[in-house]
């Protein structure tokens, strides 16, 4: 664990579990190590911070929390496992016992943040535990924090690697410690681990299928504008800013469209992102790249492994359709990126290299598209729409600016993130494309879209720079 400034006193959680021989990496982790050596082990994607409350039915102690964290290490091979190298190629090494480090932090050495249980606190010792690059050579993939009250403990806080686990395994792993907490045991099977998933991706079935999304990927490229944004000037100093636009009237026009259409809000908003990118970029033709889980097959629903990999949409408005018309559109061309989204990055890159085509080099042009909002449709059945309510909506959306980054990957990357009172519209962009009033602009066209879209049926163009 890292070395942090503030009281803490460090325990371990012993744990003993199955043995397992290891694997090469994953493809979602070969994916993620090739981010690594191009932006290096800091940058604040390679992690994962959470945040478990203690059961409210009983008082949980430090004894039984560790009882709860080595029963979790145990349970599931993926959180024994590091990375290193064995005879010049990185391995997965699954450790069969072994040693947690976990903190113990009183909630008063964080300043006081402990009026609402500590919730406050936690994010911000979720923040200076991932704020140290894993060492995946010698630590395990997760630093884990109990934040007490006293002799409670009121929070327990999970910072993982991003190497080894993605958000959906994320989510099962803590539904686990949750029961262990609750009930001390799991009852149910343990599902597949990333070593075991790596070992079926070395079938030929796997392999035939890396082969399909390669000639996808390349088919793909060659239908992709030559720009996605124009030139506005030099860039500024962090070159990557972050803007953040959060939206009432956005979140219910979404709602609203999904639910008339019949479609999901994900695909309303890809199909705004997609027509506001093709206005802006004066092109018929609209190439966006999104994360794909790639858990809708081979009994990976609930694998405890980094599956995730990047997906690409080439949506093609030549014909100027109509916004309700282009929905199936963009469905389908999101229908094929998912298919063809799980495959070995490195063969993908040699692939690129033997056609004289860019992969994993350089900042990328186009559009990276990613929706991490928790529960997107949870209440999709909502009201219709009233043009009045949204307009008068849109008059309180705030925009406000975020990180900055020296370096990045996307010449820009629209997040739909979860906000108070609605959604986050956020937009990531090389500064000499989108400086700031360029991107609040970009924003507030996405935002305009989602509410014209909501309120009548909108002929080509939908939206006009």
């Amino acid at each position: 664990m890292p070395a942090e400034p503030f009281l803490a006193e460090q325990v371990t959680a012993p744990f003993a579990g199955a043995p397992d021989p290891g694997a090469p990496l994953t493809w979602g982790q070969r994916a993620l190590w090739i981010a690594i050596r191009r932006h290096g082990a800091s940058h604040a994607m390679f992690s994962l911070r959470r945040v478990v409350a203690a059961p409210r039915r009983s008082t949980v102690d430090t004894a039984a929390a560790l009882r709860a964290v080595s029963g979790l290490l145990a349970r599931h091979s993926s959180l024994r496992t590091r990375v290193r190298t064995v005879d010049g190629e990185l391995r997965q090494v699954v450790a069969e016992r072994g040693e947690q480090p976990v903190l113990l932090v009183p909630i008063e050495s964080l300043g006081g943040l402990g009026a609402d249980d500590g919730a406050a606190a936690a994010q911000q010792l979720a923040v200076r535990i991932a704020a140290t690059p894993f060492d995946h050579e010698r630590e395990w993939p997760q630093r884990i924090a109990l934040l007490m009250a006293g002799e409670r403990i009121c929070r327990i806080v999970v910072v993982f690697s991003h190497v080894t686990v993605d958000f959906r395994a994320a989510e099962l792993v803590l539904k686990d410690l949750r029961l262990l907490l609750l009930r001390g045991a799991v009852r149910t099977p343990v599902q597949l681990q990333s070593a075991e998933v790596a070992r079926i991706e070395q079938g030929e079935r796997q392999q035939r299928r890396c082969e399909r999304a390669v000639r996808y990927w390349l088919d793909s490229y060659h239908r992709l504008p030559a720009e996605t944004l124009p030139y506005v000037g030099p860039a500024g100093s962090p070159r990557f800013q972050r803007y953040l636009l959060a939206s009432e009237a956005a979140d219910t026009a979404a709602r609203v469209i999904a639910r008339r259409e019949r479609v999901t809000t994900a695909t309303v908003l890809l199909t705004v992102v997609a027509g506001v990118v093709a206005a802006w970029s004066g092109s018929d033709t609209c190439g966006i790249y999104t994360m794909v889980d790639n858990r809708s097959a081979d009994d990976y629903r609930e694998a405890i492994s980094k599956l995730n990999q990047l997906g690409l949409l080439v949506i093609d408005l030549a014909d100027k359709p109509g916004f309700a018309e282009a929905l199936p559109r963009v469905w389908h061309a999101a229908v094929d990126a998912y298919r063809h989204a799980y495959y070995d990055p490195e063969e993908m890159a040699r692939a690129h290299e033997e056609a004289g085509l860019p992969y994993a080099t350089g900042i990328n042009k186009h559009c990276y598209f990613n929706d991490i909002r928790l529960l997107p449709d949870a209440e999709s059945s909502g009201r219709a729409a009233d043009e009045a309510a949204l307009r008068a909506a849109m008059s309180r959306s705030t925009f406000t600016l975020a990180e900055g980054l020296e370096t990045f990957t996307w010449r820009m990357r629209v997040e739909i993130v979860d906000a108070t009172g609605g959604m986050g519209l956020a937009v990531t962009g090389d500064t000499g494309y989108l400086p700031t009033e360029v991107a609040e602009r970009f924003l507030r066209d996405l935002e305009r879209l989602l509410v014209d879209a909501a309120v009548a049926d909108l002929p080509w163009p939908w939206t006009a720079r």
